[in-house]
C-alpha cells in the first residue's frame, strides 16, 4: 500500500477540527474519517494480482543514441486500473520517463514507452516493473512490483567512422581503382596496361609487348587475405581517462576503425580483448560485416583493474593466426610497467611478426608544459617533460626492435594507426 499527496494533504486539513476544538474525542473521529476513506478508496482500487505486464525485447541502441523500452500492461480484472507505472531500469540507462500514469480499462491492454537515452556502453538491465493502483479518491493504491526482466546492449559509438570515407579513398588508390594510380604500390600481379609515359622501364612486360606490337607493363595491387590481429589491453592501465573518455574507450575507437579498414582492404581481421584472461574475441570468419561482431564484442568490455599478463600475449595471438600477421597492440606507454612487460613481449612478437604499438598521449601534457607563470606551473611543466621524456625512450626502443609506434592524442589516433596500416600495405610489408 501507498498513500498519495492527497491523503497527506488531507491529513494535515483534519488538524483543524483538532485545534479548534481540543479533545480524545475529536482526535477519534477525524483518525475514524481519515481511515474510512482510506480503506474504502483502497477497496475500491483495480486489484493488481490480474494484472500482467509483458517487456518487448529491445534492440541494441549506439551509445548516447534514444530508444524506446515497451511495456505492454493486461488488466484482467473486472475494474479500470488507474494508478501509475516505474520501469526499474538502472540510473546509466537514462530512462527520461520512468515513471508514468497509467488507464488500463477491464479486459484490455495497453501499450506505454520509456524511453531511454544511454549514459554508459554495455549491457544495461531492467530488473522488475512496480505498479500503483489508485482508488476513486487517489488517496492511496495498491501497490505490486513485477517481475518484468529486459536488458539493452548500448555498443560503441564509433565516432573514429567519419575517417573512413578518406582511408578507403587511399585504399582505393594503392588498389588502382581510382582516377588515380600509385603506381609501384604492392607486390602482387594485378593486370597489364599500355605503356605510358613516366612508367617505370622495369614493369615492362617484353613478352605481352612482343604479341601485342605495343609496349605494355604490368601493374601489381597491394597484398591481399593477409592477417590484422589486435589485441586491446584491458588491464588497469586502460581504466585512466584521457580527455572525455577513458583509454579503454579510446582503443576501441581505433580498432573499430582499422578493422572495418582492413577488411575493406581484403585483409583478414581478429580482435581480441586480454588482461589477465580473454575478455572478447571476434574476427572476420562468419556470417555478417566484421563492424556487427567488432562492437558486439566490445560493448561489454570494461577496464579490469589488475595487472596486465604480457607473457601470455604471444599464445593469445597464436591461437588466433599461426601465419605471419600484422600484430596491433592498444595499449600503454607509461613507464614502469610497459618497460618490464611489454618491452620483452614487443621484441619477441617482432621477430615473428610485424607489429604496431598504439597508445593514448594525454593532451595535459602539453598543456602543462606551456603553463610555466609561478612556481607550481613549473614544477608541474617538470613533471610533464619527464613523463615525455619517460614516452620517448619505450618508443625509441620499440623502434629498435623494429616495431612501429603510433602515440597519439585520444581523437587523432585511430585515423593515425588506420595511416600506419595504409602505409604498411603500400610498402608491402604485411
Amino acid at each position: 500500500m501507498a498513500v498519495s499527496g492527497r491523503f497527506v494533504a488531507l491529513v494535515l486539513l483534519g488538524l483543524v477540527p483538532v485545534l479548534l476544538s481540543p479533545g480524545w474525542l475529536t482526535v477519534l473521529a477525524t483518525a475514524a474519517v481519515l481511515a474510512a476513506l482510506l480503506v474504502a478508496d483502497l477497496v475500491f482500487a483495480a486489484s493488481l494480482r490480474r494484472v500482467s505486464v509483458v517487456r518487448a525485447e529491445p534492440e541494441n541502441v549506439t551509445l548516447n543514441r534514444s530508444m524506446n523500452a515497451v511495456l505492454t500492461v493486461r488488466n484482467s480484472g473486472s475494474r479500470a486500473l488507474r494508478g501509475s507505472l516505474r520501469d526499474g531500469w538502472q540510473p546509466s540507462a537514462g530512462a527520461q520517463n520512468p515513471v508514468q500514469d497509467i488507464d488500463v480499462p477491464a479486459g484490455e491492454g495497453r501499450r506505454y514507452d520509456v524511453r531511454l537515452l544511454p549514459v554508459r556502453r554495455g549491457d544495461l538491465a531492467a530488473p522488475h516493473v512496480t505498479l500503483r493502483s489508485f482508488g476513486p479518491l487517489r488517496l492511496a493504491a495498491r501497490q505490486r512490483t513485477i517481475e518484468c526482466p529486459g536488458s539493452v546492449r548500448v555498443l560503441p559509438p564509433f565516432h573514429s567512422r567519419r575517417h573512413l570515407p578518406s582511408k578507403l579513398l587511399k585504399l582505393r588508390e594503392l588498389d588502382g581503382k581510382a582516377a588515380v594510380q600509385i603506381r609501384g604500390a604492392g607486390t602482387e600481379f594485378d593486370s597489364l596496361r599500355d605503356y605510358v609515359r613516366g612508367d617505370d622501364v622495369r614493369s615492362i612486360d617484353w613478352r605481352a609487348t612482343a604479341r601485342r606490337s605495343a609496349v605494355v607493363v604490368r601493374t601489381w595491387r597491394p597484398e591481399r587475405d593477409r592477417r590484422v590481429v589486435m589485441v586491446l589491453d584491458t588491464s588497469r592501465t586502460s581504466a585512466a581517462r584521457i580527455g572525455d573518455e577513458t583509454r579503454l574507450d579510446t582503443g576501441i575507437e581505433a580498432a573499430l576503425l582499422l578493422g572495418v579498414l582492413a577488411e575493406r582492404g581484403g585483409d583478414r581481421v581478429d580482435f581480441v580483448a586480454f588482461d589477465r584472461r580473454t575478455r572478447a574475441r571476434a574476427g572476420s570468419a562468419g556470417q555478417g560485416t566484421i563492424l556487427g561482431r567488432l562492437v558486439q564484442a566490445m560493448a561489454p568490455l570494461d577496464a579490469e583493474l589488475i595487472e596486465m599478463d604480457w607473457p601470455a600475449v604471444p599464445a593469445q595471438i597464436r591461437a588466433v593466426s599461426t601465419h605471419r600477421s600484422l600484430v596491433v597492440l592498444l595499449t600503454s606507454l607509461d613507464g614502469g610497467a610497459s618497460e618490464e612487460g611489454l618491452l620483452p613481449v614487443a621484441e619477441r612478437l617482432a621477430s615473428q611478426h610485424v607489429v604496431v604499438v598504439a597508445a593514448v598521449r594525454d593532451p595535459q601534457l602539453g598543456a602543462m608544459l606551456r603553463e610555466r607563470n609561478d612556481a607550481t606551473g613549473v614544477f608541474r611543466a617538470a613533471a610533464a617533460e619527464r613523463a615525455l621524456l619517460q614516452r620517448a625512450a619505450v618508443t625509441a626502443e620499440l623502434r629498435r626492435y623494429g616495431v612501429e609506434v603510433v602515440d597519439a592524442e585520444p581523437h587523432e589516433l585511430p585515423p593515425r594507426l588506420a595511416d600506419m596500416y595504409i602505409r604498411l600495405k603500400a610498402a608491402g610489408r604485411l
